[in-house]
């Protein structure tokens, strides 16, 4: 990939201050492991990482074929149970999110958005910081990534089988991906200011997830909670749900009434699954939280929804997950 993009963009998009993505560098990634699978906790909070002063410039693929991106037809999962329900055709934003989620080659799949990220396309721009999110910490060193792995088998504990599962996944859909191509958090984080500056409400809510807001101001952050519930987008759901866990605690009154504990990041979470974004046992959310987080389900039959009340949720919890995720789900739909 090396075609790049300079552009005043790459110029103006801010520093990165913390990690909001799920990237596993080598040297916390067995220690983190160990932590979680030793506490058999569900969540992982990002973790602080130090970066250059300056984002790097935003690599971005050269074009293969047409860069057409291929039409298809999925089940949308309810958020309750996990049942698929009819299938139907798809928009092209969920056509975006069903390549990034079912392509064997996300090299290839970046390729095919590369026309169109070079365009300032929102949503392409977007969904192309999603496969440098998800393959960030494969590409940093393929090598270590694959030791890493070997030494996680070599624990036999509990979870290790699935989480080598999920990382030799990651490691395969990535294959293409090298040191060179700079997955790094500064470039993830220039593409999501370049998206959302161009009109993606899920970048924009990534970016307060990351702490990273377009704007500080208070009224500004309330809006864009306001628009992103409005909107029942699913991507742009799970994108701010960080910031509505414990980092919104008590302040309930300026993120709503889904916010504040890790509960409520949770429901935000299962909203997404319930307004499609894909929770199925091999989807892109369980890989992620399984193989650089070590938090992992024991069926792998299961989706995130049944992991999510199998595993964190107490039983007397679960109406009130379900209320929570109802009440957002109800939210004031936007006119499409």
């Amino acid at each position: 990939m090396s075609d790049l993009l300079t552009s005043e963009l790459d110029k103006q998009a801010p520093p990165a201050a913390r990690a909001g993505v799920f990237a596993s560098g080598r040297p916390v990634l067995l220690v983190a492991a160990l932590a979680l699978l030793a506490g058999g906790v569900l969540y992982a909070r990002r973790s602080p990482v130090e970066t250059q002063d300056a984002p790097k410039p935003i690599a971005v693929p050269a074009a293969a074929g047409t860069g057409a991106v291929a039409s298809a037809t999925v089940g949308v999962a309810d958020a309750r149970g996990g049942a698929p329900a009819l299938s139907r055709a798809l928009s092209p934003a969920a056509r975006l999110r069903e390549r990034f989620e079912h392509s064997d080659d996300l090299y290839g799949y970046a390729q095919e958005l590369g026309p169109a990220v070079r365009a300032g396309q929102p949503a392409e721009t977007w969904m192309y910081s999603r496969v440098l999110d998800y393959c960030s910490g494969y590409a940093a060193s393929p090598a270590d990534y694959g030791r890493d792995t070997q030494a996680i088998a070599g624990m036999n504990l509990r979870t290790s089988a699935a989480m080598v599962a999920a990382r030799n996944r990651v490691g395969q859909r990535c294959a293409r991906f090298t040191p060179d191509d700079d997955l790094s958090y500064a470039t993830i984080l220039a593409n999501r200011v370049r998206a959302a500056k161009a009109g993606s409400l899920p970048a924009e809510a990534a970016l307060l997830g990351m702490d990273e807001p377009l704007n500080d101001d208070e009224d500004y952050v309330r809006d864009l909670v306001d628009r992103v519930r409005n909107s029942l987008d699913p991507e742009a759901f799970f994108a701010i749900s960080p910031k509505m866990g414990i980092a919104s605690s008590g302040r309930r009154n300026f993120y709503g009434p889904v916010a504040g504990t890790q509960f409520s990041e949770l429901a935000w979470q299962l909203a997404a699954c319930r307004l499609g974004l894909d929770c199925s046992p091999d989807s892109v959310l369980m890989t992620t939280y399984c193989a650089n987080g070590g938090i992992c389900s024991q069926d792998p039959s299961q989706d995130f929804s049944g992991f999510v009340f199998d595993a964190a949720v107490p039983r007397q919890g679960t109406e009130v997950m379900n209320d929570l995720v109802d009440g957002l789900v109800g939210g004031a739909r936007t006119t499409k």
